[in-house]
């Protein structure tokens, strides 16, 4: 069994608590990287409706780049940075995974996401705690199984990722299909 520290490299977010904000117009401006836009990369959808914290700040701060898979410490779960989130502020809620060559970042996420082995073993390491958040030495210390080819790890990312935008594609068709039927009984009810 393999460790996911020697697969990838880890690089932690900015402590925000660290920040230090300015009311400069010259500064840089941040938008804080949250869980509705790790959300809204997992299923590579835009949901507009979110518009998240910004900062400005003088600060070398951590920042995301399209392509990046990013791990949350809260949820614990992974997904890959979409274009839309490029150059968000990370915090140190979150922790980017640069994986080498041999791993494919889609497989990697589905592997994090949904491995029944990795789900264990975070369940072991959350036991007990009071505060549900996952550590970055748990992450380390996660044991994965064997890799399969670097072409069958991108054809089970691609598939995961391409499941789950039908899934969110097929939700928000039903949302609305909801909210239409909703509005003709509503009308038909005032006739």
């Amino acid at each position: 069994m393999r460790k996911l520290e020697g697969m990838v490299e880890f690089v932690s977010g900015s402590p925000q608590f660290r920040i230090k904000e300015v009311f400069d117009d010259k500064a840089p401006l941040y938008t804080y990287y949250g869980q509705p836009d790790l959300e809204e990369d997992l299923v590579c959808f835009d949901s507009n409706g979110n518009a998240g914290k910004k900062v400005r700040t003088y600060d070398k701060v951590n920042t995301l780049c399209q392509g990046d898979v990013v791990f949350s410490l809260i949820s614990g779960k992974s997904t890959i940075v979409g274009v839309k989130h490029q150059g968000y502020l990370y915090t140190q809620n979150y922790v980017k995974l640069v994986a080498d060559n041999k791993v494919d970042s889609k497989y990697l996420v589905f592997l994090l996401n949904e491995d029944p082995s990795i789900k264990k073993q975070f369940q072991m390491g959350l036991q007990g705690s009071q505060v549900l958040k996952y550590t970055l030495k748990q992450l380390k210390e996660l044991e994965l199984p064997d890799f399969p080819t670097l072409y069958k790890q991108r054809t089970i990312g691609e598939l995961y990722f391409n499941q789950l935008r039908l899934e969110a594609l097929r939700n928000r068709a039903s949302n609305l299909e909801t909210t239409i039927v909703l509005e003709k009984l509503r009308r038909a009810s005032h006739k």
